[in-house]
């Protein structure tokens, strides 16, 4: 075959992939590519029992609707700041009712795996519990998925001109558990993972439930328990670092790098909600928010779903009113 022949084959096969890596897509599945042999050389093989699941196969859908979340904290305030708020009082009942009845499905779900599996409490690995592993799988999928659910809280605030509400904390918790969960399942999707998902389902029913029924003016004032709310998320964060604490001083299968990230990431959590706790609960912040009360009875100034801390909100100029906490 004659150079000019050689050549002439060449050429479409180069213009082919010319056009092809000028290609979106393919440019997409590059990156992904790259994130994915990225990732396996930093925490090991992934695990092939949710290969194919919704969301899971590519890290990119999960970066992309975090960093859509973290536009919209940003330019939603600024869009609505001419507009008038939106009640969404309505909406506001089926969705914490939605979430509510979410937090108790997969709280029973993980107990009655637990239970099948014979989940050891000081340290489980992610292939030991037989049928159960699956089913714990599959209910912390649905966890995952809350997460993402789960943004329409800050959504509810922009829209109802509560930015006084979105703090660093809310923001952060929202954002980082989405994507830690997105890890999570695919590398320790059972095991271990167990036991924060569990006391989280079981403190967000109380949660939900409670904002759900404070999005009824007429249930407020019978509603008493949302200091103990927080207290219990509290609580969750320190059993559950005591919890993670038992598979690294009696280790297991389970990989102890995952172990060492939890307990850090609930120090993280217990430092922002401690902060959160004394602003709000403390003497002069319960003055302060009895005095705003009767400034306020039309029950505008409840909040739903989201946090608070001392930290400055993204607009400062809004007065402080009394907050939620998740």
């Amino acid at each position: 075959m004659s150079a000019r022949d050689r050549r002439s084959r060449e050429e479409p096969r180069e213009r082919s992939r010319f056009l092809g890596e000028q290609n979106p897509r393919f440019k997409m599945e590059h990156f992904d590519a790259s994130l994915s042999t990225y990732f396996r050389a930093w925490l090991g093989p992934r695990d092939t029992r949710v290969k194919g699941w919704f969301l899971l196969d590519n890290y990119l859908p999960t970066l992309v609707c975090s960093i859509l979340y973290l536009l919209i904290v940003w330019l939603g305030p600024k869009y609505m700041k001419s507009r008038q708020p939106f009640s969404c009082r309505g909406i506001l009942v089926v969705y914490n009712l939605g979430l509510t009845l979410l937090s108790l499905y997969m709280f029973c779900e993980l107990v009655t795996g637990i239970w099948e599996g014979q989940y050891n409490f000081f340290c489980q690995g992610t292939r030991s519990g037989g049928e159960a592993d699956m089913k714990i799988i599959r209910v912390l999928w649905w966890y995952y998925f809350s997460k993402l659910i789960e943004f329409m809280d800050t959504f509810f605030f922009i829209l109802r001109k509560n930015n006084h509400q979105i703090t660093v904390l809310h923001v952060y918790h929202h954002a980082s558990m989405f994507n830690i969960w997105w890890f999570v399942m695919n590398w320790v999707p059972c095991g271990h993972s167990f036991f924060g998902a569990t006391l989280n389902s079981f403190i967000h029913v109380l949660m939900y439930s409670y904002y759900g029924l404070s999005s009824i003016p007429s249930m407020r004032p019978y509603l008493w328990w949302k200091k103990y709310i927080t207290q219990g998320q509290l609580l969750q964060f320190v059993l559950t670092i005591i919890q993670t604490s038992c598979g690294v001083i009696w280790p297991c299968t389970f990989p102890l790098g995952w172990l060492y990230f939890q307990i850090g990431y609930m120090i993280s959590l217990i430092a922002l909600f401690t902060n959160f706790y004394i602003q709000t609960y403390n003497k002069k912040g319960v003055s302060r928010r009895r005095e705003h009360q009767k400034d306020h009875q039309n029950g505008s100034v409840a909040a739903v779903n989201g946090h608070t801390s001392s930290f400055s909100s993204l607009e400062n100029n809004v007065k402080p009113r009394k907050q939620r906490k998740d």
